[in-house]
C-alpha cells in the first residue's frame, strides 16, 4: 500500500520481482485501532470548487473533489466500517504501484459510515489534512482516525489530478500529467476551510445533496481549525496557514518545504522530519528560519519518508503475502519498528493539536521522552 514520495522517488519504482508468497492463503490487511474514548464515524464529500477551474475537464468545468469528514461518534457499532480506499480507485493504485494484491485484501478503517456524530454541547475543533504527491486521502488514516477518537472532526480531500480517487458516478481518476503544485494542494485546503464555514452555518456542502450524518451540521467550528500534511502535503500545510489565518496551528510530515519559503509565520509549526531535513534540505532550513512562534521539529531514529503514515504498518503485512524480503521490506519503511512508528504517529500530532488548538498541555512536547527513546528533537 505504497504512496509515492513526493518529489523524489516515483511511484513506479515499486515494480520489482518479488520472491514466492509466503501467506498461506488471502488475509485482509488492518490497521491500528486508534486509542481515544470514541467510536470514529466517516462520512465520504462529493466536492466543487467552483472559484477555480479543471485544468483536465476543459471550460465551464469547475474543480472537482472527494474528501470526507471524521469525527467522534456514537451508536456506531452496528454500522459497517469504512474501507482504507473504495475498490474502484484501490484497484488503479495496487495495478499503479505493481503490487499484485487483490483489491478485496484493502484494510477497514476504524471508522463507522454515517454513524451519529457524539455531541458535547460545543462544537469540534477542526483539522484538515493534505496527502503527498501521487497518494490519496486515506494514506494517513493511522492519525486521522486517532485525532477523531479523540475528540476532532477532520477533513481530508483527494487532490485531482495528483491522486487516486472514486467519484459517486463509479469514475476513478489517477495522478495525470498536469502538473499540481504544493500551491495547488493549499488551494484545495483553503476550500475545505470554506467547507468547514459551510458546515457551521448549517449547510451541506455536497454537491450532490448526500443525506449527512445525524448531527454533522453545525457541529464544526470554523474558529479551532488545524492543519497538516505529508511530503508535498506537508509544503502545502505552510502555504495555507501563510494565506489563510483560519489555520491556528500546523504539522508538516516531512515536508519538502519547496519552493522555498521566505515569508514569517506567526502561528505554531512542528515537523516531524525523516528524509527532507534541515540538515539536508536548504528550504527546510530556511522555512526553519522564518517560523516566529512555537515551534519543534522532531525526528525519529531510523525512519525514512515512508514510516510517517500507514505504509509503516500495511507495507510488512502486504510484504509477507507478495514473499517481499526484509531488506525490501525496510527499503520502503525504513528501520524504525512498525509498532513504534504507529505509536508515533498516534501520540506525536495529537499532543500538538491539544496543545495549540485545546490548550491541553502535556509534557511529550518538552523534550526526549523515556517511553520514545527513539524520537529526538533536533534543535
Amino acid at each position: 500500500m505504497v504512496a509515492s514520495v513526493g518529489a523524489t522517488v516515483p511511484i513506479g519504482a515499486a515494480s520489482r520481482a518479488w520472491a514466492a508468497a509466503t501467506a498461506p492463503g488471502p488475509v485482509q490487511l488492518t490497521l491500528p485501532a486508534p486509542t481515544g474514548p470514541h467510536p470514529v464515524g466517516v462520512v465520504p464529500l462529493h466536492l466543487v470548487d467552483t472559484s477555480r477551474p479543471d485544468p483536465v475537464a476543459g471550460p465551464g468545468h469547475h474543480r472537482e473533489l472527494m474528501a470526507s469528514v471524521w469525527y467522534p461518534a456514537r451508536k456506531a457499532k452496528d454500522l459497517p466500517r469504512a474501507p482504507w480506499m473504495t475498490e474502484g480507485a484501490l484497484r488503479a493504485f495496487l495495478a499503479d504501484v505493481g503490487f499484485p494484491l487483490d483489491p478485496a485484501l484493502g484494510p477497514l478503517t476504524a471508522a463507522h459510515v454515517s454513524a451519529p456524530v457524539h455531541h458535547t454541547g460545543r462544537r469540534r475543533p477542526v483539522i484538515v489534512y493534505s496527502h503527498g504527491s501521487g497518494s490519496h486521502r486515506g494514506d494517513h488514516t493511522i492519525m486521522v482516525q486517532e485525532l477523531a477518537s479523540h475528540g476532532y472532526a477532520v477533513l481530508t480531500v483527494d487532490h485531482t489530478h495528483d491522486t487516486f480517487t472514486e467519484f459517486p458516478d463509479g469514475r476513478v481518476l489517477t495522478p495525470d500529467d498536469v502538473p499540481m503544485y504544493p500551491r495547488d494542494f493549499a488551494a484545495g485546503l483553503r476550500f475545505l476551510l470554506d467547507c468547514v464555514e459551510e458546515f457551521a452555518a448549517g449547510r451541506n456542502p455536497d454537491v450532490d445533496g448526500k443525506a449527512l450524518p445525524q448531527g454533522l451540521i453545525g457541529a464544526l467550528d470554523p474558529r479551532c481549525i488545524g492543519a497538516f500534511g505529508w511530503s508535498k502535503g506537508g509544503t502545502a500545510t505552510a502555504l495555507t496557514m501563510l494565506a489563510d489565518q483560519r489555520v491556528r496551528a500546523g504539522l508538516s510530515i516531512d515536508g519538502p518545504m519547496q519552493p522555498t519559503i521566505t515569508v514569517d509565520l506567526d502561528r505554531p509549526f512542528m515537523m516531524m522530519t525523516a528524509v527532507f531535513t534541515r540538515a539536508a534540505m536548504p528550504d527546510v532550513a530556511e522555512f526553519w528560519t522564518h517560523l516566529r512562534a512555537w515551534r519543534l521539529n522532531i525526528q525519529a531514529d531510523g525512519a525514512i519518508h515512508n514510516s510517517y503514515g500507514d505504509n509503516a504498518t500495511l507495507i510488512p503485512q502486504a510484504g509477507k503475502i507478495l514473499g517481499m524480503t526484509d531488506q525490501q521490506i525496510q527499503d520502503w519503511v525504513g528501520t524504525l519498528d512498525p509498532a513504534r512508528a504507529v505509536r508515533i504517529q498516534q501520540v506525536y500530532p495529537l499532543a500538538f493539536f491539544d496543545l495549540h488548538l485545546r490548550h491541553h498541555r502535556g509534557h511529550l512536547l518538552d523534550g526526549t521522552s523515556a517511553a520514545f527513546p527513539e524520537v529526538k528533537f533536533i534543535p
